[in-house]
């Protein structure tokens, strides 16, 4: 402890003085009569005594008066930790080395606070060493000898950089300084990660002087790194992080650009692991939506991950024909195995596919034949979808290519130009017959693939030397021939044709989707071909060459999308997913927005690994800021002298002796000092009893239960804002352990793992029948039942695998009355809010109620049962937002959401007393009689 007037404490010598003054104690007052007559018999003078002070009182102020004087003296309690001296001595001079890059931003303020702790220390000027990159690309060098002071505001400013560290500039600039005859004490205050040349720089640390290493060994520092495709119809979420010896869950948000979340994805990581990964299970409408992921435990770029169209998984319709499921022959085969780690597969007739959006359809040979199909699909085609077909025998002999057709309306590129058909959907009018090379009956041999072409989308593909064509399908020729054609054999006969036909595009592969007539779909040229027409289809035209894309807009230290800083660099086009980040390229978007790609941190980015200790490590709180005792040690004194006088005014008056003074003073302090406290509720009686509260019905899936509780939360507090009903905190319950009775609602989610419970069962019966209602929730359509809900709502709700069968099991051995589909005309619509539709985070799924007219339980629904996620919809987060997006129409939807929650509410308070508004015209008109 350090005192900034230390010569106050002079003051202390007087105190014996001022007990000899403060012994004394004004007498008390007597009681006297007071006849007229008596005032001239005591006139004679005497001397009066002063009263002495009790001991106790005498130490109080004391105490007093010596907490004032060392109060006022200033003293400041230091906070090192170390318990020892540091390295070199305070009076040495210094350097502070600081790691700026992307893993220093999670503890940011708190190693300012441990660099400011530094220089309270500090009597001599202190030199800085930022080991990042600067935003201009300056590199890491050591700055000037700067007043403590002075340096505290520079420091205060400084900001953590979105790339990682340069310690090999950082380790020539220390070098530069020994060279200079410089040494001193080195203070590093390290962001806890190794680097390659780590022993370079600790060895330029310690020629210096004495090392004191600054860090913070329990942080989480983690990466968003890519996720490879496992073949399924997930998004996969991967992170690289620091091991621990302890497990962890740490959480990933999907986001919209607009920053709505989607969905929160837990990620596991095992004691011991370096990597974590997860899959995100949304449809693919709610999947291309996401614009970003976001690890809630890691602030900073490392934490983000931009999403672009590359990553995003566009709905793929396959033409289903005869024959396409007969492995390695079948003509869905390869194309199956090509897509499936990229797009989101659909596959069935032409009619059911369109029915939904899609970015590409598929038609295999022979999936056309039908003149309506083809009238539908032109249609589809001309709003602006890609058409890709393949050649075979059935097209070689359909009369899609007769030359003396009229007119389709293709666009060439020429206006003189035409095609044949207009229902051919065809790029190019096509030659009778095939072609035949190589085989027994040929003089020819199979051709090989020519380089592709500029202006094709597959240029910059590597042919491989063994893909081969035996058989095609030849295009007619024509002068505009060479616009058409993306893809040559080395004869010069196109292999892919396309052409555009209003806002869409056709396109024709001139050989087989199977190995018949070539080899092409057993290579991996044939999967690079169709991303790139997945890629092309929705408006992007990634440029395949080493085309510079300009930054955009960049991550800054707050993963905050910004402006790009003086420094950043185009990048070319073919280096996304192999340039690490850096100040000349920092995370972010790249590019136009027709050809735009995402640069992130955790693209190239090896194995974290912990620093290894430099000199003498202290954590970052064992440099805590001084702490100044001054302020309160004169406001005990205050308080002090204010319970003297209190007490002082008490005796004078003789209302206490002296013990029972010194009792009530111990009793005041007390008091004082005590935090004040609610009354606790009594034992055993919940809180249901007390107020009104909704529940919820635990399933033993944490994530599962938070969001019921905080959608509950969210409901409450709507209502309570809207109506005059007074909810509490919802509470969750376990039917078979608590007392139901208390709760006039209760959600139920549906997990696809519920099992049957008789305990469980007979609880909820017995609620029921006393006039409680179930909200069950399978939040979500379960794909195995075909045809659940409306197209609109079918399209944008998740799949809920399992839950069908799960309500199945949840609700065997209920009291569940037969069900009808809720409507406008159902009393649970106008409860409060006239309604008519009830969504929830998904809209237009159906509502099931009991069937109106059921005398049971005075006509009121013990049951309301539906698939919309009312949960996520209503969900409140502890800083007041709402996490989950309501799709397909936002803000609006979660209102109308709300508004079912409390018409819900309301008519499990009221029960039924509005449906007598059903029989009002009726009444009216018998009035008017």
């Amino acid at each position: 402890m350090i005192f900034q007037l230390p010569w106050l404490l002079a003051a202390l010598a007087i105190l014996p003085v001022l007990w000899l003054l403060l012994r004394t104690l004004p007498p008390p007052p007597q009681r006297r009569a007071f006849p007229a007559i008596m005032l001239l018999r005591g006139l004679r003078a005497r001397v009066t005594q002063a009263a002495t002070a009790p001991l106790w009182l005498l130490l109080l102020r004391c105490v007093a008066l010596a907490a004032l004087i060392v109060g006022l003296a200033g003293p400041v309690l230091r906070q090192d930790r170390a318990g020892q001296p540091a390295p070199g001595g305070q009076g040495a001079e210094q350097i502070i080395v600081l790691d700026n890059g992307w893993a220093a931003v999670p503890d940011w303020p708190r190693r300012l606070a441990a660099i400011d702790a530094v220089l309270d220390r500090a009597t001599h000027p202190v030199r800085l060493l930022t080991t990042a990159p600067g935003l201009a690309g300056e590199a890491p060098s050591v700055g000037a000898p700067t007043p403590p002071s002075l340096l505290r505001g520079m420091v205060d400013s400084t900001r953590p950089m979105p790339w990682p560290t340069d310690r090999a500039a950082a380790t020539r600039a220390l070098r530069d300084l020994a060279s200079g005859g410089w040494h001193g004490r080195v203070v590093y205050v390290s962001d806890g990660l190794a680097s390659t040349d780590a022993p370079a720089f600790a060895a330029a640390l310690t020629a210096l002087g004495p090392v004191q290493t600054l860090i913070d060994r329990d942080a989480t520092i983690a990466v968003l790194t890519p996720a490879p495709a496992n073949g399924d119809q997930q998004l996969h979420v991967a992170i690289s992080t620091l091991p621990l010896p302890h497990p962890r869950q740490l959480t990933v948000r999907a986001e919209a650009m607009d920053g709505g979340v989607l969905s929160l994805v837990p990620v596991p990581v095992a004691a011991g692991a370096r990597n974590g990964s997860a899959g995100v299970a949304l449809p693919a409408e709610l999947r291309n939506r996401i614009g970003r992921l976001v690890l809630r435990d890691m602030p900073g770029p490392a934490g983000v991950r931009l999403l672009d169209e590359g990553d995003r998984r566009r709905p793929v319709g396959l033409i289903g024909v005869a024959g396409t499921d007969t492995p390695l022959v079948g003509t869905l085969f390869y194309l199956r195995r090509a897509l499936s780690p990229t797009a989101e597969l659909r596959e069935g007739p032409a009619l059911t596919l369109l029915k939904r959006p899609l970015s590409i359809l598929i038609a295999p040979d022979g999936a056309l034949d039908s003149p309506e199909t083809r009238r539908i699909v032109t249609e589809w085609v001309r709003k602006g979808g890609m058409l890709i077909r393949f050649a075979g025998p059935l097209l070689n002999g359909s009369p899609d290519h007769d030359p003396t057709a009229p007119d389709s309306g293709m666009d060439s590129g020429n206006p003189a130009a035409s095609s044949p058909l207009p229902d051919a959907l065809l790029p190019v009018p096509l030659m009778d017959g095939e072609r035949q090379l190589g085989g027994a009956m040929s003089w020819g041999k199979p051709e090989h693939l020519a380089p592709f072409p500029d202006d094709s989308p597959f240029h910059g593909l590597a042919v491989p030397a063994d893909v081969t064509v035996s058989r095609q399908v030849l295009a007619r020729p024509a002068a505009d021939l060479a616009t058409h054609s993306w893809a040559r054999l080395t004869d010069g006969t196109p292999l892919v044709t396309h052409a555009a036909l209003g806002a869409g595009e056709v396109v024709l592969f001139h050989v087989t989707s199977t190995a018949e007539w070539s080899n092409l779909p057993l290579s991996g040229l044939f999967v690079d071909m169709l991303r790139r027409l997945a890629e092309r289809s929705v408006g992007i035209d990634a440029p395949a060459d080493h085309s510079l894309l300009a930054p955009y807009m960049t991550l800054d230290a707050d993963a905050t999308l910004s402006p790009p800083p003086p420094a950043a660099r185009a990048l070319p086009s073919d280096a996304f997913g192999t340039t690490p980040a850096s100040a000349a390229h920092p995370p972010g978007l790249y590019g136009p927005r027709a050809s735009r790609r995402a640069l992130n941190l955790g693209d190239v980015i090896g194995p974290l690994a912990a620093q290894s200790t430099i000199g003498h490590e202290v954590t970052l709180s064992g440099q805590s800021r001084d702490r100044a005792l001054g302020p309160w040690l004169v406001a005990a004194a205050l308080l002090l002298l204010a319970l003297d006088a209190m007490l002082t005014l008490l005796l004078r008056a003789g209302r206490l002796s002296g013990r029972k003074a010194a009792l009530t003073g111990a009793i005041l302090l007390a008091t004082l000092s005590s935090p004040a406290r609610a009354d606790p509720r009594p034992d055993g009686v919940p809180g249901a009893a007390l107020e009104t509260r909704l529940g919820y019905i635990q399933t033993g899936h944490a994530d599962i239960d938070a969001v019921s509780r905080e959608g509950l939360q969210g409901l409450s507090d709507y209502t309570n804002a809207r109506t005059s009903a007074v909810l509490g905190h919802p509470d969750g319950v376990v039917p078979d352990r608590d007392d139901l009775s208390y709760y006039p609602m209760l959600y139920w989610p549906v997990v696809a793992d519920a099992t049957i419970d008789p305990a469980r069962t007979a609880a909820l019966n017995a609620y029921m029948r006393h006039g409680g209602i179930l909200l069950i929730d399978s939040q979500g359509v379960d794909p195995a039942v075909p045809g659940t809900g409306s197209p609109s709502g079918a399209g944008f709700a998740a799949q809920a695998p399992g839950t069908a069968a799960a309500l199945r099991r949840m609700t065997r051995g209920l009291d569940v009355p037969p069900l009808t589909r809720l409507t406008d005309k159902h009393v649970l619509a106008h409860t409060f809010y006239l309604l008519h539709s009830f969504p929830g985070r998904y809209d237009g799924l159906p509502v099931w109620v009991a069937r109106e007219g059921d005398s049971a339980n005075d006509g009121v629904s013990p049951v309301i049962i539906g698939s919309s996620d009312w949960a996520h919809a209503w969900a409140v987060d502890a800083q007041g937002d709402t996490p989950y997006a309501t799709v397909p129409d936002g803000s609006t939807q979660r209102v109308m959401a709300y508004r079912f929650g409390v018409n819900a509410v309301l008519y499990a308070l009221t029960g039924n007393y509005k449906a007598d508004q059903v029989h009002v015209p009726a009444l009216l008109r018998r009035l008017g009689e």
